[in-house]
């Protein structure tokens, strides 16, 4: 197990949390503060929407979650993270699929490979499973997932569902800017931990013997000959 992959989304964490409480306390005539919060289903529809475009061209969907948190509260801010983050997975997914086959392709050729294989027999599954990791990338899986033959639907239902449980843990945070900051940062780093580990568990468990390649891999192991021998041994192809 690689414990800097935690570290570093810790660090992540807390320095959105810092970040957001000294703008909180400064700028309060900031953009989320002038076209979101308080605005009603206007605000949901300007959040969705240009959240939406972001994720789509690669806006960390943790920053979204975290935004949505402190501009709604942890509830109404995870659905809305999630549904814009969606958003993005839609838009990316169906760029790729319809008009950036060619671009693709030559932007992420393994990266295509490897979505198709880990994603043919139990799209829904193995989606939820990506999602839940606590590394990779979600605008590059996205785009790979549109070259590749998986159907839409799987794939995104499972983006969705496994989008939830970091949303959850940044929203958490991102609520607790201006109401109870310190349990709620406090137990947003717990979650953090908690969600990783499990996405970690379940991604080994469930794999079937594949793998995301050796980037993944040794982003989870730290150890990158082990990563190789991960990427080796699933590769080899099965008598």
């Amino acid at each position: 197990m690689n414990f800097k992959v935690f570290i570093k989304g810790l660090v992540f964490l807390c320095s959105l949390a810092g970040a957001a409480f000294i703008l909180s306390k400064g700028m309060d005539k900031s953009w989320i503060d002038t076209y979101v919060r308080g605005q009603g289903l206007k605000g949901w529809l300007i959040f969705v929407s240009a959240g939406g475009v972001l994720a789509a061209v690669g806006f960390p969907r943790q920053v979204l979650a975290f935004l949505g948190g402190y501009a709604f509260g942890l509830l109404k801010g995870t659905t809305i993270a999630v549904l814009a983050t969606g958003v993005g997975c839609v838009i990316t997914f169906s760029y790729a699929r319809v008009l950036g086959r060619g671009f693709v392709q030559r932007k992420f050729p393994r990266k295509i490979k490897r979505i198709d294989d880990f994603l043919s027999e139990f799209p829904f599954s193995m989606t939820l499973l990506i999602r839940l990791l606590p590394a990779g990338s979600n605008v590059a899986t996205n785009a790979a997932a549109g070259v590749s033959r998986v159907h839409p639907f799987p794939f995104i239902l499972g983006s969705l569902i496994g989008y939830i449980p970091q949303s959850v843990v940044f929203a958490l945070a991102g609520s607790g800017v201006e109401v109870d900051p310190q349990w709620r940062i406090t137990l947003s780093v717990i979650l953090f931990i908690v969600s990783g580990l499990l996405g970690v568990y379940l991604y080994r468990k469930y794999r079937h013997g594949k793998t995301l390649g050796r980037e993944i891999e040794t982003q989870l192991t730290g150890d990158a000959e082990a990563a190789e021998e991960i990427v080796e041994t699933a590769d080899t192809p099965r008598p």
